[in-house]
């Protein structure tokens, strides 16, 4: 069978009847290539910052990681040609109390959801107990700002200029709990419904833009009744940022995306409910009742990616236009029930750790006692796919490229698959033993030796 053919059949599968299924054929796998150090990684743990920004320098010959090789986490720089690191923060307190790391010490360690990467000047910018910071690929610190007292951080964001700081943060009593009497799981997530107290207690998140410079708040927008953990400056319009509501404890399918204008000082809501939804939504209208979750500008910064389900129904993954205000969804096949991520490259070509399986694979049985959030997808996939979307007819061709064969167990574990700023190759994490490493894979198509 040609190439052409098996990338034909592949796409329909997206399309076909279950009965049919069975005709896809199973692709070769590309190899996958260890890139945190080799010599402890079953001795400490190293990840990619998060996905919202890249961890690669923009010529992709440096990769920035979150180790805690010595016990306590740093971020490191890895020159990928000599394997040289160095390491760029100086904490020796453990893992900060944020979003995700619930069990972490109030007002001290390292904030790992706090890491973020200026990938053109590489500049890192963290959160170190109580101190906003930055760092240069050599290791020379900064202090900007401090944040101020009951309040809880999450996830940053530089802007593309470089000028600007976005961090996130939420009264303190969102997450003023006891780990070990109401913390769930692995993570020790509360066992309360975290949203539900920010809305019965009307709580509020704040976005916090500081200059990266002079570390100057420039402003603060206050968000009432809302719980911010990921933030996302418009690439072409730093005035514009992407914001959630995490974990929505009701209407989350028209509650996860939101954007405020500051020039404006305006707030819109991004997916609404709706019956006018492009591409293939597989006959399901735009609910409150959906689930969506980690939104993406495209660099162009006029559309936003998103990925969820439908309530009752298939998973999804889903574009919104600004200019237009069209939304264009592609329903995945019913047995893509598997939890993941999409993230995007500079091209708009997508890759996920999740969803995809071949339709005669049975999947190991993973007991995944953390992360139970409001998503309904079990955390059981293995495969990093290369996906080609086709907003307009509503089609997406899965290319797997390799098992990352992750647990799943904790917010590190989830691979949160990157491509590499030449989208020549993808980054990721597994723990497929002890410990969590980066790898990376080839992002070219696999091809048959033997055609």
């Amino acid at each position: 069978m040609s190439h052409s053919h098996m990338q034909e059949n592949q796409v329909l599968e997206n399309k076909m009847p279950k009965n049919q299924a069975q005709k896809v054929e199973q692709r070769p796998l590309n190899g996958r290539v260890l890139v945190s150090d080799c010599l402890g990684r079953q001795e400490f743990n190293t990840q990619l910052l998060y996905f919202t920004c890249s961890s690669l320098a923009e010529n992709d010959e440096r990769i920035y990681l979150i180790s805690d090789r010595g016990g306590s986490p740093n971020v490191v720089c890895r020159d990928m040609f000599t394997g040289q690191e160095t390491t760029l923060t100086d904490n020796k307190k453990g893992i900060l109390k944020s979003y995700v790391y619930f069990d972490g010490t109030f007002n001290e360690g390292l904030g790992k959801a706090s890491v973020c990467l200026d990938y053109k000047k590489e500049i890192i910018y963290y959160i170190q107990d109580d101190k906003i910071c930055k760092a240069d690929r050599f290791g020379n610190r900064k202090e900007l700002n401090r944040v101020p007292d009951g309040r809880m951080t999450a996830f940053t964001h530089v802007s593309l200029d470089g000028k600007r700081l976005c961090v996130p943060m939420t009264d303190g009593r969102c997450l003023d709990f006891d780990p070990e009497t109401e913390g769930s799981g692995l993570d020790k997530r509360p066992v309360y419904d975290i949203d539900g107290r920010v809305q019965k207690e009307n709580l509020s998140s704040y976005l916090c833009v500081y200059d990266t410079e002079s570390g100057e708040l420039l402003y603060e927008k206050q968000v009432p009744k809302c719980w911010i953990t990921h933030v996302q400056f418009n690439p072409v319009d730093p005035e514009k940022i992407m914001y959630n509501h995490e974990w929505s404890s009701f209407d989350c399918g028209i509650r996860r995306i939101w954007m405020y204008d500051h020039a404006s000082d305006t707030i819109t809501r991004i997916r609404t409910e709706g019956t006018d939804t492009l591409g293939n939504p597989g006959g399901y209208a735009r609910k409150a009742g959906d689930w969506v979750c980690h939104e993406m500008w495209s660099d162009d910064g006029k559309t936003i990616i998103y990925h969820g389900g439908y309530e009752n129904g298939p998973a999804m993954v889903g574009k919104y236009e600004l200019a237009s205000g069209k939304y264009w969804e592609i329903a995945l096949p019913d047995d893509y029930n598997a939890y993941g991520h999409f993230t995007m490259d500079h091209r708009g070509n997508l890759v996920c750790d999740g969803y995809f399986k071949y339709p005669w694979e049975i999947k190991k049985v993973r007991e995944n006692s953390t992360d139970n959030g409001p998503d309904p997808h079990k955390k059981d996939a293995e495969y990093i796919c290369k996906v080609l979307p086709d907003w307009e007819n509503g089609v997406l061709e899965w290319i797997p490229l390799c098992k990352h064969e992750s647990d799943w167990l904790g917010q590190d574990a989830h691979p949160h698959p990157i491509y590499s700023h030449t989208s020549d190759r993808i980054f990721f994490n597994s723990r497929m033993d002890k410990k969590v490493n980066v790898y990376c894979v080839s992002a070219k198509t696999p091809e048959y030796l033997h055609e």
